[in-house]
Order: structure tokens, then C-alpha cells, then sequence
């Protein structure tokens, strides 16, 4: 297969041969029809797998127009590697700490130059939940047409591609005492969000304090970020949130603690520094410029290796007692100061 369309998952290929030297272990989740190609989707993960040891989830490219999110990834992947070579620190760390990867969820959809994948479904709305709340017209989700945008899918049977996301984290993450997800997109405004459940309702999310103590914590190690954390629910609402899904499935283990966050880069800011970027579909999406594409993939790193900072510690910051209560009182007046309790 050529992979000159698919530069990403040919340098996903060679990540995972030049990592199983370093223990970085890859699972075929599935495959997925493409113009006649079996493209694979992969799982791949590092670090100690001691169920009793949290985990961070990191996952990119489920739109496959949104390229950056991937290439963040593998870019982290990387040098996460490179520093296996000589940083016994990073050693030591990876014994605290699992690290789950699926960095081209829809590489199908990233060979078409497409949101959705290949039958035409938006894998962001194609999760078995319908929103409580009321959502907007078409970019809510929508059964109609997979001929336009936000489909949904068939309601009784989920895409193989998001089946492998719920797989891979059921099994490696959400029957741990902590885990974390960050997935990467790109697309919305001039800032770089962090969004946090719910989706399908504007009702807070039970570990709001957690969400609250996890910021708190970033702004005080890195204290000018740009990054602005809100609720996806600030914006709009869908029905068929893959995280909302499965954190819902969460609940399943009510004594653990599951955060999926969404890393959202706002790619409005590259259009507004090169207008011509809005009359590409790329350019919509993505950093086109070499040095904007540099400094984006720099940027981000420092956020992903926080995380799994974050979560192999989260001993050390989680909320509880009365600093908890605080952080809910905080927190609610910030991002729900209209909302009845």
C-alpha cells in the first residue's frame, strides 16, 4: 500500500518498530475498508500494567480532517522514545504509570480528507446516548443522510472504529482506581480549550472538583499557558459523545475516578495569521506553514507530559474532605453560575 496520502500512519508504523525494543506494545484493533485498502487501526501502550496503577489515554485523529491531533501525538510518542534511550527518570516514571495510545482512530477518514470515516459517520456522534438536553440543528447529530455532516450512524450498532476506542478503554482504563483521556482536535476559535464533560446535557459532571484541582494544578506548574478548561457543554450540545458514553460506563466502578478531557486547538488562530488557509479544507483544520506547524507540535507536548505527571501522582493533588467542597463550590460559580442545584 502507498502510504503518500497517509504520511501519519506510515510514521505511526515506523514508531511502532522502532519501540518494541523499548517495550511499547501494539494491538490491531481492527481494520478499516478504504478504496479497496485495509487501513489498520492501532492501540498501542507503555508502562507498568498492574491494574492497581493509573493510566493516561491519549487518542487522536477520530475526525480525519483534523491531522494536528495525530501528528501531536506521534510526535510525543517519539520523543518519548528518544528519551528512553538515556533518561532513566522517564524509567522510573513509566513504573507509576500506564500509557494507553490510539493516535488515528479514523484513518479512513484521513485518507478521504474527511470528518467522518468511511460510511460517512461522524464517530464524535456515533456513540449509543441521546442527549437530555436540547441540541442544535444538524450539528447535534443527525440520522437523515450520512451525505451530510454530524451522522450519526445506525442506531443499533456502533462503527468498528469507535467499538475499538470503547475496547481499548474499557479494558486498560476504566477498572483503574485513576485514569485520565486527552483527544486531540482542532476546529473551534481563536483559543486552545480544554473541554471536559457533559455533552449530551448541560448538567455538571460528578467529579467536577476533580476537573477543578486538575487545573488549579497546571496553572500553578505552568502558570502563563493560554489553555482556557470549560465544559464542552458551554458551546453546544450533541447527542452520541463518545466520552460522555463512556464515562456514563464509569459508573460502573463508582469508587474510581475517570477524566476524559478534549484538547480542542483553535485553528481559527492559524486562519486568522494566513487568510488563505479558509479557502482550503486543510487549512481549516491544520497549521499549514512549516514554522506555525513546528511551534504548534512544541506547544503541545508540554501538556501530554503533564498529564502523565499528573495522573502517576494523583495521589498527591486529588481533592477530598473539605478541600473537595471547596473546589466544587469553586468550580460550580465559574462554569454553572446560572445553574439551580
Amino acid at each position: 500500500m502507498s502510504f503518500n496520502k497517509l504520511p501519519e500512519l506510515f510514521e505511526l508504523e515506523r514508531i511502532i518498530e522502532d519501540g518494541a525494543r523499548h517495550h511499547l506494545q501494539t494491538r490491531r484493533m481492527c481494520e478499516v475498508d478504504c478504496a479497496g485498502r485495509k487501513l489498520p487501526v492501532y492501540a498501542l501502550t507503555l508502562g507498568n500494567p498492574a491494574p492497581d496503577i493509573p493510566a493516561v489515554g491519549f487518542f487522536g485523529g477520530i475526525h480525519g480532517l483534523e491531522r494536528i491531533g495525530t501528528q501531536v501525538l506521534l510526535v510525543f510518542l517519539r520523543s518519548l522514545l528518544a528519551r528512553l534511550r538515556w533518561d532513566p527518570n522517564l524509567h522510573r516514571q513509566l513504573e507509576s504509570v500506564r500509557l494507553v495510545f490510539m493516535p488515528l482512530v479514523n484513518p479512513g477518514g484521513m485518507w478521504h480528507n474527511t470528518r467522518c470515516n468511511p460510511h460517512g459517520v461522524d464517530l464524535m456522534r456515533n456513540a449509543p446516548l441521546d442527549a437530555i438536553d436540547k441540541v442544535p440543528f444538524m450539528l447535534g447529530g443527525q440520522r437523515y443522510s450520512s451525505r451530510l455532516p454530524w451522522y450519526r450512524g445506525h442506531a443499533d450498532k456502533m462503527e468498528v472504529e469507535s467499538q475499538a476506542v470503547c475496547q481499548v478503554v474499557e479494558e486498560e482504563l476504566l477498572a483503574r482506581e485513576f485514569s485520565l483521556v486527552l483527544d486531540c482536535h482542532s476546529g473551534f476559535g481563536l483559543k486552545d480549550r480544554i473541554w471536559f464533560p457533559h455533552a449530551h446535557t448541560s448538567v455538571p459532571i460528578p467529579h467536577l472538583p476533580d476537573i477543578s484541582a486538575l487545573e488549579d494544578l497546571f496553572s500553578q506548574t505552568y502558570p502563563n499557558h493560554n489553555y482556557l478548561f470549560e465544559p464542552q457543554s458551554h458551546h453546544y450540545l450533541t447527542h452520541g459523545d463518545l466520552w460522555d458514553y463512556l464515562y456514563l460506563r464509569s459508573e460502573t466502578y463508582p469508587k474510581n475516578v475517570f477524566l476524559p478531557l478534549t484538547l480542542e486547538m483553535g485553528s481559527w488562530l492559524w486562519v486568522k495569521k494566513n487568510p488563505r488557509q479558509f479557502f482550503s479544507r486543510q487549512g481549516l483544520f491544520n497549521p499549514l506553514p512549516g514554522h506555525r506547524l513546528q511551534r504548534v507540535l512544541r506547544k503541545h507536548s508540554v501538556w501530554l507530559d503533564f498529564l502523565a505527571r499528573a495522573a502517576s501522582g494523583h495521589a498527591r493533588w486529588l481533592p477530598t474532605g473539605a478541600e473537595r467542597i471547596q473546589h466544587h463550590e469553586r468550580a460550580f460559580a465559574r462554569w454553572y453560575p446560572g445553574l439551580k442545584r
